[in-house]
């Protein structure tokens, strides 16, 4: 069943508490009459049926498999520097990218998770809004995974989305690789809502980034919400600093701008994000792409630092950093001078 571009599924799993509710039982709808393979299961967080009989093998079929289950802890992680909490719509993305951090903590069968108690979800959120008020407080739909590719069967962000229309204090962030579809585009948002896309140089999307649309594909997508009055972004991640880089990133910018003409696009922003892993990534990339080109070599002037969620990252050292921001601060002020830099990091 090919859900969404890139999203293809081979079976799927229900926790069976997740039928008690009327998005469960839409969902387990549609994925019978696609002719799915359906399993049950008591909890959502112990998924056996999985075959795989290598980690490559398991790597992969976790890909193709789809877990709906329900939300049990409603205590939302932070979301440094993007947002003050995540918002825990799913975990698992459909794209095969072989940097991506998520190979940290989803295991090594990576499943897509729905969680399908969406007004538990947003009601937990409304909390936080009213504990923080009068601040205005920021949620991020895409931490732990990208809603957009999965959307069309899920229906969650469209929720999301309406309901912080009508926040005065809340507002949501979703980052994507995958076109939105147009059960989103015609929403009231109110700009309250902030879609960015993910992207970067032609040829890391094409070594990397499996499963996942080209640029191009991309920029169209985020054209047709700003069409739509969305608030937007570019999310430029993650940057590797190898080879020319400065050459291909500056071409990078060059065909944005060139996509995107300055007066259409009233309150563009910007995010930079280096390349970082690792080492439980760095054994699972090994595994799953024995012949990868990355370098995510410990011992080659990487830096080690611990993040937010306690667990350590190898980063570019603090003069290649230091080059990076200048690079893209001057090029961004230079193509984009009506835009703004969130942060650079």
């Amino acid at each position: 069943m090919k859900i969404h571009t890139g999203l293809h599924v081979s079976r799927v799993f229900f926790e069976e508490n997740a039928l008690h509710y009327p998005l469960g039982n839409q969902i387990l709808q549609r994925v019978q009459k696609a002719g799915l393979d359906v399993q049950y299961l008591k909890s959502h967080n112990r998924v056996t049926g999985i075959p795989g009989k290598n980690p490559r093998e398991a790597f992969f079929e976790g890909k193709n498999s789809l877990v709906i289950g329900v939300r049990k802890g409603l205590d939302f992680a932070g979301c440094k520097p993007s947002a003050h909490f995540q918002l825990p719509l799913i975990t698992g993305c459909p794209g095969i990218c072989e940097y991506c951090y998520l190979n940290t903590n989803l295991g090594g069968k990576p499943y897509i998770r729905i969680y399908i108690n969406i007004e538990d979800i947003l009601s937990q959120a409304a909390n936080y809004i009213e504990e923080r008020r009068p601040q205005t407080t920021t949620f991020e739909a895409s931490a732990v995974g990208d809603p957009v590719a999965i959307e069309e069967l899920s229906g969650t962000l469209a929720a999301s989305i309406l309901f912080f229309a009508d926040q005065d204090l809340g507002r949501l962030r979703i980052a994507t690789k995958y076109p939105c579809p147009p059960s989103l585009l015609d929403l009231v948002h109110k700009g309250h809502t902030r879609i960015r896309y993910t992207v970067n140089s032609e040829s890391i999307i094409q070594r990397y980034e499996h499963r996942t649309p080209p640029l191009g594909t991309r920029l169209t997508a985020l054209k047709e919400l700003i069409h739509h009055d969305y608030p937007v972004g570019i999310m430029i991640a993650p940057i590797f600093l190898e080879g020319d880089w400065q050459s291909e990133y500056r071409q990078l910018l060059e065909t944005v701008r060139r996509e995107l003409p300055e007066a259409s696009v009233p309150d563009l922003h910007f995010e930079v994000i280096s390349h970082r892993f690792t080492s439980k990534a760095h054994r699972v990339i090994d595994q799953v792409f024995p012949h990868h080109t990355l370098p995510i070599d410990e011992k080659t002037g990487r830096m080690f630092k611990y993040g937010q969620f306690g667990y350590g990252k190898y980063l570019y050292n603090t003069g290649q950093l230091a080059e990076m921001r200048d690079f893209f601060s001057s090029n961004i002020a230079r193509l984009f001078p009506e835009a703004h830099v969130e942060y650079i990091i």
